[in-house]
């Protein structure tokens, strides 16, 4: 596994590589690029240029044209060009093996696709036997398709002729294959042993969540890097770890909280991302157990990112992949205080687009339909956290009462004062 593995302490130079199709424009593409110059900045790279170009759709033999990757291979190993050497070239999609061998044979320098990369993070970020546990179940699921990539020096050694069809090249085949297939085995023998610890920590922590008694379950669920971590510090009054880097936070954080006298769990998950690898959904199925069983979800969304909306597609597309769509839930839009806008000139007759909207305006738009099912915070400079903490007990109270209809005297003692 440590063939895609960044260590924090070494800081590489990367290079990024993005197409603009005819489903991505170019716009959307250079916003891609910059989440991925994110991901690479947490990984502990550094990025140094970006390349794109524009087709029907990627090459399936090296991702971009020949010319194109002419180009990055004439400014990874120009000296006069290039800032400093470049140590990676990271491709915004999930390469194949082919894509991926084909490359390296022309550019000759560690290669990763966007969902190495995240892998990388998750790699990194994990904590707990449990995180640690689906993020390995994760890469091997990753690797196992591109094993024989990885196996591409053993043709090298071959002292036959021409294209490789010579006996040398033959001869080396047997021993290769045979390595392959023992490389195939260990990994899905390993693969199959991580699934057993991993149904096993799942068992544990259902067992936890049936002893948590007769309390509401409300999960923070966002995309990766809105402030869930800081809200979630703020309505338990617990310090709960929160970095301006995506993933900060992998395995979920549990928290009792009381408002108003009332109490209910306070959840915080994983947060979710573009293009967020398939195999990694599956193995942090158990993770996110908290989401599935939540009684209601705060969908914490970054209203000062340009592409917000987007954003909310792409969490609500991933919480129906993981069965928790349809539940209740609150769109908290955070970081208020860091909303900006473009003010028009009055001369520009052009019709006016989101971006031209002040937060006031914004907010009279498709989410004043939402009434109280909508809020606007800032977790970090606390602006309208009462409001969310009003609007949150009421939503508890009546989940309660609904779950629990013979319980509901519950809250008239807690109204009271009493323990």
């Amino acid at each position: 596994m440590k063939e895609f593995i960044i260590s924090e302490a070494q800081v590489e130079t990367a290079v990024l590589v993005g197409l603009i199709t005819k489903t991505q424009d170019e716009r959307k593409t250079n916003e891609y690029l910059d989440e991925l110059a994110f991901l690479a900045e947490t990984a502990g790279a550094e990025v140094v240029k970006k390349f794109t170009q524009k087709l029907d759709q990627a090459n399936s033999v090296t991702y971009v044209g020949k010319g194109k990757l002419e180009e990055i291979k004439e400014y990874i190993h120009n000296e006069e060009e290039a800032e400093r050497e470049v140590g990676m070239v990271i491709f915004d999609d999930e390469l194949s093996a082919k894509q991926i061998r084909n490359i390296e044979a022309e550019l000759k320098i560690k290669i990763l696709d966007r969902t190495s990369l995240i892998l990388d993070i998750f790699a990194m970020r994990a904590q707990t036997a449990n995180a640690k546990t689906q993020v390995e179940l994760a890469q091997y699921k990753y690797m196992l398709p591109r094993l024989q990539r990885l196996w591409t020096h053993l043709e090298r050694q071959g002292g036959g002729s021409g294209a490789g069809g010579g006996k040398g090249s033959v001869g080396l085949r047997g021993p290769g294959e045979t390595q392959l297939e023992m490389d195939r085995r260990i990994i899905l023998n390993r693969m199959a042993l991580l699934k057993e610890r991993l149904a096993e920590i799942d068992k544990q922590k259902s067992t936890q969540r049936k002893n948590r008694g007769r309390l509401i379950r409300v999960a923070l669920v966002g995309y990766t890097n809105v402030g869930k971590s800081t809200l979630m510090t703020l309505l338990s009054k617990s310090e709960v770890f929160a970095e301006n880097k995506l993933f900060a936070t992998l395995d979920t954080t549990v928290r009792k909280v009381i408002i108003e006298n009332l109490p209910f769990l306070l959840s915080d998950t994983v947060g979710f991302i573009r293009k967020l690898p398939t195999d990694l959904v599956d193995s942090f199925k158990s993770t996110l157990d908290e989401v599935r069983e939540a009684d209601l979800l705060l969908h914490v969304v970054d209203i000062s990112h340009p592409d917000f909306e987007e954003q909310i597609e792409v969490v609500n597309k991933t919480l129906a992949d993981i069965g928790a769509s349809g539940k209740p839930m609150v769109l908290v839009f955070n970081k208020i205080d860091a909303y900006t806008y473009i003010e028009k000139a009055v001369d520009d007759l052009t019709p006016r687009t989101k971006e031209n909207l002040t937060l006031e305006e914004l907010m009279k738009t498709w989410m004043a339909k939402m009434e109280d099912n909508c809020l606007f915070i800032s977790a970090r400079e606390k602006i309208n956290l009462e409001e969310l903490k009003s609007v949150v007990y009421q939503r508890v109270k009546e989940l309660h009462v609904q779950k629990y209809p013979y319980n509901d005297f519950l809250y008239q003692t807690y109204e009271d004062g009493e323990e």
